[in-house]
């Protein structure tokens, strides 16, 4: 959890309430996106800690195009925000139009938005230009005094800027999800230490690593976890990770720092759940 200002908490607890009920009308009487604007220039000022009149600057021109939103602070432009009208459904293309808005203007934080749902995205500079989610949230359903709801809130506040928040979220993002867990679980070695598991727990019993890969990835894993974009993005970040490790440089140095034991042989030295264990209780019970 992020380590959030008690002002700032008490601002997100006095008026993320009383500006749901604004969307939620809103959202009933179906305003256009002129009039979602106005609704969120006075969010970024009373929920989100902006001055709305020397902070959040409207139809910001980007090469010839406007972005509908910009959070300028200290002469940076902090954010993009791409609005939609309240009672449209967000979209790729729109993901698409506030990327690029980003990517012209050399801004990687960008923000899409319909007032009810809010999308946090950074943008990877590469090529091709390419970009994360880091955290997408409901307005109407959000509640201020949840830790992890006041973390998303933090994100877009203008406290979050000067505590470098945002990067700190997002890395933490990358590195701690269900994708990389689960392509994590799925590598050499943990799949190793399963099978070094289990023929302990089945007396010596033959169990290929090839077995115990399929079971995992079949039954045990969701389908979402191994398949899709976000799923090979976290094997190629698993891969990079232990082919870096494993590289014969890099194992000499950690040899010379500290001579200890590898984790495979701590686990070989370790005694086995018990089997002594085991066997004093098989004779506990033949004496019974």
């Amino acid at each position: 959890m992020m380590n959030i200002p008690k002002k700032v908490i008490d601002r997100f607890i006095r008026f993320v309430p009383k500006f749901q009920k604004v969307i939620q009308a809103a959202k009933d009487r179906d305003v256009n996106e002129s009039d979602t604007v106005s609704v969120l220039n006075d969010i970024l000022g009373e929920v989100f800690g902006y001055d709305k009149y020397l902070e959040v600057t409207s139809e910001f021109s980007i090469r010839g195009t406007y972005c509908d939103l910009a959070l300028k602070v200290d002469d940076k432009i902090q954010f993009l925000i791409e609005v939609k009208a309240i009672g449209i459904e967000l979209k790729d293309n729109h993901i698409k139009q506030a990327v690029d808005y980003g990517a012209n203007h050399g801004v990687p934080w960008v923000v899409l938005t319909n007032g009810i749902e809010w999308r946090i995205y950074r943008i990877r500079f590469e090529q091709p230009i390419n970009f994360d989610s880091v955290c997408i949230f409901n307005f109407l359903t959000i509640d201020p005094r949840d830790e992890r709801d006041q973390d998303g809130l933090f994100l877009i506040s203008k406290e979050g800027l000067s505590k470098n928040s945002r990067e700190d979220f997002y890395e933490k993002a990358q590195n701690v999800n269900r994708y990389v867990i689960g392509n994590l679980i799925l590598a050499e070695p943990v799949i190793s230490v399963i099978r070094r598991e289990l023929r302990k727990l089945a007396d010596g019993m033959k169990i290929e690593a090839e077995e115990i890969e399929k079971i995992v990835m079949n039954e045990v894993l969701k389908r979402e976890i191994v398949e899709g974009e976000q799923a090979k993005a976290s094997q190629i970040r698993v891969n990079k990770f232990y082919r870096k490790a494993s590289s014969p440089r890099r194992r000499e140095k950690e040899d010379q720092i500290s001579p200890v034991p590898s984790s495979s042989e701590e686990f070989a030295s370790e005694p086995s759940i018990s089997d002594a264990k085991v066997r004093d209780m098989d004779q506990q019970s033949l004496g019974t």
